[in-house]
């Protein structure tokens, strides 16, 4: 049993780690010659703002007199710069939009998941290509330019990470403070000869990022009066900014401003997924080398926005987001990010043609620089005769293209230059995705043939040792010799030809582990022939039957994962169960009360996830019904405790009723506090951590008889549960909890009516009392249905009023008992404790109901396992490395 554990988990952490390498691997690559334009740039300085969260409509709309959310910013638009919308990709968070912003490529999830504070992959930045940077802003966002830059020439000054308060009365102090601080540094360099120098350098970027407006956002959403006035506050600061900028340097003409955003924000206050609202960022370019307004009678565009802003005479140049960063390197004439893959959104420049296509094909040269890099480096791990080349931007392609444009910029050819740049960058940015997922279907297979082989193991195991349709069979040692040194021998041949081409150690493993599973598997034919002997000795209807219900859960299953309406179908179908197998009959009560929770639980798949307002009294009102439950248990208890209990028993239930008192007040406290914007009070903070804390002991204190420590462990859970609710969730495990009741004693009837055992006393029940083994009994077909209704509300538990992925694109409001400070680590934890909570009380039902039918943990845990990994199958080919946070994050969690 520990080897077979042991192999267990080693065959899933390959599975686990096997998607980082075949989907998620970064696609950078290092050793490129940087590119730059050899004509002198129009500006010698660059000011870029980022108003983090700050949607498109936000800025562009009109207030309803008439009269511009961003006055200052407006007038830049109608009559100095031009203007447009920039495009984010998802996932629309601050890291990936600050690195497609500055960098000019899409950060890969592989590093978006491994934080905020860090640098999970080396890139370069415009700021790293620039003479000086300077940066103030987020802690959470500068450090990781100035991380990645070679040298000390950019430079941070960050507000602490406790100013980022949720709870806080303003956040507008935010960008105030990096304002003030701005006008403070340049107002120091008048003293300071080396400071003052440098500031007078060509190719010289000051960088402003304002955290408030998506602060704002989250506590107050995008349509409050909070997020409205911070737009206000950050447009008049623009305008002393760029005002100061100018009259620091002369009013020489030679400095470029830029404002956007990293990503914008949905109305209810959250991001990362792939809605317009967060996907539309401003973009207002003016300054050095840039296009002033143009006119226009009209234009096309497939939103309504132009008319419903004022702006349809005025040409909108919308862009993706990573072209800004070769936009920010042409305009002060800085080498363009070695791994950017934005194309330079010439419209924008005012300048002649000439520089133009010069600009163009030095963008084109940069990317066609990784992409023969990438191609090098799988050439090189590849045997020659296995390679299979980009056809359509081959040697002599490359050559053909690098010629044609030379000699079009040669005859002033210019417009033909930059359509030829155009499609070059396109080849190139496809070739280098052709070469990012090359091994993708080789690995996927090879991870493919191990799942199906641990599943067929397990399969056989459980016939083998948990049902009499097999008869044990001596080994054959002459015949296990050989299939060894067969094994072995393909083995050797798969290790050979991955030595050759030099791959990475990690595709030693994915492609070894298929060898000693498959070993395994051909190990137990005479099982196999035993089965298939029992199979064909019953009736072809019976047995394609089954079969076909088994295909038939699983995928009902795995299409609740994408559709959690499913689910509610699903607990339709459970709420006929007894009719459908005549339980009804011998438990009316029983079977009533089933039916009756089932239809209440199916309610909760069909309630929105994201998008809803706190609705607080629903959760107080949770609360006070725990309480309630909890006084009839008490005086249940109370009539029976000369039997079932003592007062210490009691003495634990009063705490944990007290600790549900506390916890409903305490929301109740900490969002009236938060409305009034009073902020987080110190008591509430520090009794949630205190609940948090203190819930899981008294679980432990609790006395061991079955219906008691399960109704402990609701009360404990449910004290942590409402604080991390906002809404209607807050009724979930309550509900959930009564239908795992139900299922323990629905199960005694079930194992009555197939007359497998007499029906134990569940009331008197103990789970201190030793198990005799010997009581165990074989697995039954019934045996299978009760691990699929476990998967199934274990499923529920997840999806029921959310999903893991929901952390990407949560609810702060959800922590705001424990923290309001920002902490996506912090908060992260208590999110993903929130979705473990219902998974903890459906795993404790399944133990009582393994228990109480006399049922071995481990047949039961086989079948469940067995079920998980046909299902994990299906989500190892639907794993998605594109999309929205949201997208990702429910295809990787359901993997």
């Amino acid at each position: 049993i520990p080897i077979f554990i042991l192999a267990g988990l080693l065959v899933h952490c390959v599975f686990l780690v096997s998607i980082f390498d075949i989907y998620f691997s970064s696609p950078l690559v290092h050793g490129m010659t940087p590119q730059q334009t050899p004509l002198p740039p129009p500006a010698k300085r660059l000011v870029l703002f980022v108003a983090d969260g700050l949607r498109a409509d936000s800025l562009y709309e009109l207030n309803s007199n008439g009269t511009p959310q961003a006055p200052y910013l407006r007038g830049i638009l109608e009559n100095n710069g031009s203007w447009g919308i920039s495009h984010t990709r998802v996932p629309t968070e601050s890291r990936p939009g600050h690195v497609a912003l500055i960098a000019g490529f899409y950060e890969d999830v592989s590093a978006v998941a491994k934080g905020w504070k860090e640098n999970p992959v080396e890139f370069d930045s415009v700021f790293n290509e620039s003479k000086y940077t300077w940066s103030w802003g987020s802690p959470d966002i500068l450090p990781m330019f100035a991380k990645g830059a070679t040298g000390d020439h950019v430079y941070t000054f960050c507000y602490t990470a406790a100013s980022e308060d949720f709870g806080a009365q303003d956040a507008a102090k935010l960008d105030i403070w990096v304002f003030d601080h701005v006008k403070s540094f340049f107002n120091s360099s008048r003293s300071n000869q080396t400071l003052f120098s440098a500031l007078n350098e060509e190719k010289v970027v000051l960088f402003l990022h304002l955290l408030g407006i998506d602060t704002n956002g989250h506590a107050h959403r995008p349509n409050s009066r909070e997020y409205k006035e911070n737009i206000k506050k950050v447009d008049e600061g623009v305008k002393e900014i760029a005002s100061m900028v100018d009259r620091f340097y002369g009013n020489d003409g030679k400095t470029a401003f830029i404002l956007t955003s990293d990503h914008g924000m949905t109305d209810w206050g959250s991001h990362g997924a792939g809605q317009p609202s967060e996907t539309l960022t401003p973009l207002i370019v003016w300054g050095a080398g840039i296009n002033s307004p143009q006119k226009v009678t009209s234009q096309f565009f497939e939103d309504n926005f132009l008319k419903e802003w004022k702006l349809e005479n005025l040409k909108r140049l919308d862009v993706n987001q990573a072209d800004i960063a070769p936009l920010m390197a042409s305009l002060i004439g800085v080498p363009f990010p070695l791994n950017s893959v934005g194309t330079l959104p010439l419209e924008y420049l005012n300048n002649s043609a000439h520089f133009k296509a010069e600009s163009m094909f030095t963008n084109a040269l940069q990317i066609l620089e990784q992409f023969k890099v990438k191609m090098s480096q799988k050439k090189e791990n590849t045997l020659s005769f296995l390679f299979t080349p980009f056809k359509p931007l081959s040697d002599s392609e490359q050559i053909n293209f690098l010629k044609k444009i030379r000699l079009c910029i040669q005859q002033q050819k210019y417009n033909e230059a930059v359509s030829l740049c155009k499609t070059l960058i396109n080849l190139a940015l496809e070739g280098l995705s052709y070469y990012h997922t090359y091994d993708r279907l080789f690995l996927g297979l090879s991870i493919a043939l191990s799942f199906v082989g641990w599943t067929t193991y397990v399969i056989l195991m459980i016939i083998k040792t948990h049902t009499n349709l097999t008869k044990t069979v001596p080994a054959n040692n002459k015949k296990s010799t050989v299939l060894f040194y067969g094994f072995a021998f393909a083995g050797m041949i798969i290790a050979f030809f991955l030595l050759i081409q030099t791959c990475p150690w990690t595709y030693y493993v994915y492609c070894l582990l298929p060898v000693p599973v498959w070993y395994a598997v051909v190990r137990e034919i005479p099982v196999i022939q035993d089965l298939a002997t029992n199979v064909l000795s019953l009736r072809i209807g019976q047995s394609a039957g089954f079969l076909l219900v088994c295909i038939l859960g699983i995928e009902i299953l795995v299409f609740s994962f994408f559709y959690r309406s499913t689910l509610t179908i699903g607990l339709l179908v459970f709420a006929g169960w007894p009719v459908i197998t005549h339980l009804w009959v011998q438990a009316k009560t029983r079977a009533l009360i089933w039916t009756v929770l089932c239809v209440l639980l199916a309610i909760f798949p069909l309630m929105p996830v994201v998008g809803r307002e706190p609705n607080i009294p629903l959760v107080i009102a949770a609360g006070l019904l725990t309480l309630l439950i909890s006084c009839f248990s008490l005086a249940s208890l109370c009539g029976s405790k000369n039997k079932y209990g003592n007062n210490e028993d009691l003495k634990v239930y009063f705490y944990q009723m007290l600790s549900i008192a506390l916890s409903t007040y305490i929301v109740s406290s900490t969002h009236g506090s938060l409305k009034n914007k009073l902020g987080l009070p110190v008591l509430n903070q520090i009794i949630s951590w205190m609940t948090l804390v203190s819930s899981p002991v008294l679980l432990l204190l609790s006395p061991t008889f079955l219906f008691q420590r399960l109704f402990s462990i609701l009360l404990s859970l449910m004290s942590i549960y409402l604080l991390l609710s906002t809404g209607y969730e807050a009724l979930f495990p309550l509900v959930l909890f009564g239908l795992m009741f139900a299922w323990i004693n629905m199960e005694q009837e079930a194992l009555q009516h197939y007359g497998l055992s007499l029906k134990p006393k569940l009331a008197v029940f103990n789970f201190t009392y030793a198990v005799d083994i010997t009581q165990f009994r074989q697995l039954h077909l019934d045996d299978v249905r009760r691990s699929f209704f476990f998967v199934f509300f274990i499923v529920t538990a997840f999806f029921g009023t959310g999903n893991i992925a929901s952390i990407n694109s949560f609810d702060p409001a959800s922590v705001y008992c424990f923290l309001t400070v920002f902490s996506p680590f912090m908060m992260g934890g208590l999110l993903l404790l929130k979705v473990v909570i219902p998974f903890v009380l459906v795993s404790c039902a399944f133990e009582a109901v393994q228990v109480t039918t006399q049922l071995s943990s481990k047949s039961l845990f086989l079948i469940v396992l067995v079920i998980s990994d046909i299902m994990a199958l299906h989500f190892f080919f639907l794993v998605k490395d594109y999309g929205s946070w949201l997208d990702i994050g429910t295809r990787y969690s359901t993997f």
